[in-house]
C-alpha cells in the first residue's frame, strides 16, 4: 500500500537468487501488472549493446542460479557484448555460501572450474591474441568466486552489466551514477 501511488511496470533484478526469491514471494500480487526482468535482458531489450571491443576477448561464466528467463545467457551476452563470447563450463564454486559452509567440496569445484578457465583463456590466446582476457558473469556471488582466478588464469573476471558501462561511459562511472542519485536522482518513500 506504502507504494500504490507509483506506476510500477518493471522491477529490475541483477542476481539470479533474488529472483528466485522473488517469484516465490507472489511478486504478481505485490506489484499487480509488473513484470520481473534481469537487468541484463533489460539492457538488450532497450538496444543497448556494444559493437564489439578492441583489444579484449570474453568468456562467460553461467551461474547457477541464472537471472535470465527470456532466453539463455550465453545467448544475451553475446548480443550485448556484440561479438562472439565463449561459455566456460562447470561451476564456480562460490555457490551463495558454499565456500564458507563447505570450503572442501568449494575448493574440489574450484579446481576443476580452474581448468575450464585456464583451457578458455588458452583457446582465447591460441591466435597470438596478447590482449585482455574477461570472464564476464550475470550473478554477484559467482564474480567474487570468479574473481579468485584473475591471477592464475590471466583474466579479469566482471559482472556483464558493469563491463558495458565501462564502455559506455568510462571507468569514473560509478563516481558519476551516486553523485546524480544523491542530487535528486532516488525517490525517498517514508514508512
Amino acid at each position: 500500500n506504502t507504494l500504490n501511488y507509483l506506476d510500477i511496470r518493471t522491477v529490475i533484478v541483477s542476481c539470479g537468487t533474488c529472483m528466485d526469491q522473488l517469484e516465490k514471494y507472489h511478486f504478481e500480487q505485490i506489484f499487480p501488472g509488473c513484470r520481473l526482468l534481469d537487468i541484463h535482458e533489460y539492457l538488450l531489450e532497450k538496444g543497448i549493446r556494444l559493437d564489439g571491443v578492441g583489444g579484449t576477448r570474453y568468456m562467460y561464466h553461467d551461474p547457477c542460479h541464472a537471472p535470465m528467463r527470456t532466453m539463455p545467457g550465453i545467448k544475451v551476452v553475446n548480443q550485448l557484448m556484440g561479438q562472439p563470447v565463449d561459455l566456460s563450463e562447470r561451476c564456480c564454486g562460490e555457490s551463495g555460501t558454499l565456500a564458507v559452509t563447505r570450503p572442501d567440496v568449494s575448493t574440489q569445484v574450484r579446481f576443476r572450474k580452474q581448468e575450464e578457465i585456464e583451457k578458455g583463456a588458452g583457446r582465447l590466446r591460441a591466435d597470438g591474441f596478447a590482449g585482455e582476457v574477461k570472464l564476464l558473469t550475470s550473478c554477484p556471488s559467482c564474480l567474487q568466486g570468479l574473481s579468485r582466478y584473475n591471477d592464475d588464469a590471466g583474466t579479469q573476471a566482471d559482472y556483464i552489466v558493469v563491463e558495458i558501462v565501462k564502455r559506455l561511459l568510462g571507468e569514473d562511472w560509478m563516481a558519476h551514477y551516486v553523485q546524480r542519485a544523491n542530487n535528486g536522482g532516488i525517490e525517498r518513500v517514508l514508512l
